[in-house]
């Protein structure tokens, strides 16, 4: 029996015993994550450095501050959660109740992502922890140093008959999804969620996939300078400040009136040096692309003679230190792969219209987004966007902050994946919602039973045939 045979049973065998069912073990296993987290910090830093280049700052903003307000919040909500819910019957039912109580799916599976190599790993986690399941997470072999920091911390944290880590490239990534488990949950690309449902489909297993997509921002043109600055500014910071642009929420590209994109250039050329320096290569504060491989596709990205001749800042590449500094492109062709595939990296087209309000048609002649952005004090274009697009989510007048809300549910739609967790919705996701209803034995109203008269009740002819 392989180790994932082996691991498996022994979760089978785990969650079989109803110990994971308690409050007090989840509880016990969110307060391990907390510890966890604070006792490693220093550890947790070194190891996304390794990995990803990241500084401090990014590391706690992004990694270590999301999985805490996580496990935190889900441990002062994990009661609440699991109490069965009232359930309103018809009168006709009297006397009767009913109620619907959430229930652990199982054993599921976790698959997480590069690019946040602790946050959704263990944010995930949090969820399936809360919901009373066992568990095994996948961490992405293209973090090698964060998932050996994860491999070897996890066992001495939290209940490893019930949690396991196994890591491995993509071989092991197939023998598990070669199991049946009773959920999957999934952070990465379109091209691999798509294996990952086909392997699902075969077990008729539930998946939830976090996925990506081509993240629009729709900036109208705002009359204030401050509104201006703002906006810019927080653009800057969501494009370029999540793991260097390797972010599925982050900002893929810009829509802007043509009469207002020399401004936008020059502010964020600013911006750019203001925030991450004059020599970008230099700066502590932004990542490196992750490898070799996603380094030389961004690079091919540019070396399309329409694209290149588009680059109005930046360009550059530094191969040794995997490095490419922050590139803004101004109406790049619309059938490049920068406009066609996601670019999950430090570039950043902006697309020129007649109109602010074109963007509408504009989004929705591409697949739908994990997310939309709109810089906008126009009432009227904010009601369009809500309610003449469709997209994970919606978030006006700033960027990627609406992933740390945990009262609001995070997840795509149609190839930006689907399902969706953070905060209860997690919870949700890795529950069964089962309707439980209760009736008593009295009154119990029995059926009249009338005689008929055949003679009266059917014609002659009829009768006579009936009775043959």
């Amino acid at each position: 029996m392989s180790e994932v045979e082996e691991s498996l049973a022994e979760l089978r065998q785990a969650f079989k015993s109803g110990r994971t069912r308690s409050v007090s073990w989840r509880k016990r296993q969110l307060r391990a994550i907390i510890n966890l987290v604070q006792d490693n910090e220093e550890n947790i830093f070194k190891a996304l450095y390794q990995d990803l280049g990241k500084h401090p700052v990014e590391c706690y903003r992004d990694e270590v501050g999301v999985v805490l307000k996580s496990a935190k919040y889900s441990l002062s909500c994990v009661e609440k959660w699991m109490a069965p819910k009232k359930g309103h019957l018809p009168l006709l039912f009297f006397p009767s109740s009913g109620e619907v109580m959430s229930e652990p799916l199982g054993v599921v599976l976790i698959f997480a992502a590069w690019n946040f190599p602790l946050s959704l790993a263990l944010d995930p986690l949090i969820g399936a922890i809360s919901a009373g399941n066992t568990a095994v997470l996948k961490p992405s072999e293209l973090a090698p140093a964060c998932s050996s920091f994860l491999a070897n911390t996890i066992p001495r944290y939290l209940d490893y008959g019930t949690i396991k880590v196994i890591g491995g490239g993509a071989d092991v990534g197939d023998r598990l999804l070669q199991q049946k488990w009773d959920k999957i949950f999934f952070t990465g690309s379109p091209r691999v969620g798509r294996i990952v449902m086909s392997a699902a489909a075969r077990h008729l297993t539930p998946v939830t996939l976090e996925l990506g997509g081509k993240c629009p921002t729709i900036l109208d043109t705002l009359s204030s300078p401050s509104d201006i600055q703002i906006a810019v500014k927080r653009i800057v910071g969501a494009k370029w400040g999540p793991c260097s642009g390797q972010a599925c929420i982050g900002i893929d590209y810009v829509l802007v009136e043509r009469k207002f994109a020399s401004t936008l250039i020059d502010l964020m050329k600013l911006t750019i040096k203001k925030f991450y320096g004059e020599e970008t290569q230099y700066s502590k504060n932004m990542c490196k692309i992750i490898n070799k491989h996603h380094f030389e596709r961004l690079g091919n990205v540019l070396k399309d003679p329409a694209v290149a001749a588009s680059i109005v800042y930046g360009g550059s590449l530094h191969e040794e230190e995997l490095f490419i500094e922050p590139t803004i492109l101004l109406d790049p062709p619309l059938d490049a792969e920068i406009m066609t595939e996601e670019i999950f990296g430090p570039l950043l087209p902006i697309i020129t219209l007649n109109n602010i309000q074109e963007s509408i048609e504009f989004v929705n002649s591409r697949p739908k987004p994990l997310a939309i952005y709109a810089f906008t004090k126009d009432e009227s274009l904010k009601k369009q966007i809500v309610s003449e697009t469709s997209s994970g989510s919606v978030t006006f007048n700033d960027a990627i902050v609406q992933f740390v809300c945990d009262d609001l549910p995070f997840g795509g739609v149609g190839q930006s994946g689907f399902g969706r967790y953070h905060g209860k919705y997690s919870f949700d996701t890795f529950s069964h919602e089962k309707a439980i209803m209760t009736r008593g034995f009295f009154p119990e109203i029995e059926p009249r039973i009338e005689k008929v008269d055949k003679q009266r009740a059917y014609p002659s002819t009829l009768q006579n045939a009936l009775e043959i």
